[in-house]
């Protein structure tokens, strides 16, 4: 898929809105916004994908207008709730149940693989590709989130968040999903860790139940 033609789903843009009215209120979201030249889309938000380049100039045009420590805590947000929509209105019920159930890394492994037939949603016409192993990895490599910035400190924090709230709903709710190399930092790709604690409860590996007071 070429850059000229990638589109990305309309939640990079919408719960962004969202997380930036939460924290710094209206006139704050409509100056990045404006500074990405996408004043129309806070407008009116949009219901179907967008072009890769409207994502990619938001979550620059965020970075430039507040302090870093800002600018990642919203971009998290935005994440988180993008992770919420998703649960509630893209994955199908059976995947919730069944998921939650299963030995993490199989739930690992099936959610992942569903991720990847949809890869072009998020990554557009960036790669995307799982490093299987102990912890589990994957990779964005020409990633639009981080593409054309310089940045000190990983810039993915959208990324790592939306992975991050779907891995605790659906395979351990203790995952932390960190990006531990990113474009914006030279690297040749934007690359996430993801881990959870390890193991505990019958000897199949299966977890124990949510309810029951070993689970909690």
């Amino acid at each position: 898929m070429s850059e000229a033609s990638a589109r990305i789903g309309p939640n990079a843009v919408t719960r962004l809105a969202e997380a930036l009215r939460a924290a710094r209120g209206e006139p704050i979201a409509t100056a990045v916004f404006g500074r990405a030249g996408l004043a129309h889309r806070l407008a009116v938000p949009p219901q179907r994908m967008v072009p890769e380049d409207e994502v990619r100039a938001l979550h620059a045009a965020l970075r430039a207008t507040l302090p870093p420590a800002d600018a990642a805590t919203i971009a998290a947000d935005a994440g988180r709730r993008t992770a919420d929509y998703l649960l509630a209105h893209r994955i199908p019920r059976v995947m919730r149940i069944l998921l939650p159930r299963l030995p993490e890394r199989l739930a690992a492994r099936i959610l992942l693989a569903a991720i990847g037939r949809h890869a072009w949603t998020f990554a557009g016409s960036g790669r995307f590709a799982v490093q299987w192993g102990r912890p589990i990895r994957f990779a964005i490599a020409d990633n639009p989130m981080a593409r054309g910035q310089a940045a000190d400190r990983p810039a993915c924090d959208y990324c790592a968040a939306t992975f991050q709230g779907l891995f605790r709903a659906l395979v351990h709710p203790a995952t932390a999903v960190t990006e531990t190399a990113c474009e914006a930092m030279g690297s040749p790709s934007c690359l996430f860790e993801i881990r959870w604690p390890g193991r505990s409860g019958p000897a199949d590996g299966r977890r124990p139940d949510r309810g029951s007071p070993s689970a909690a």
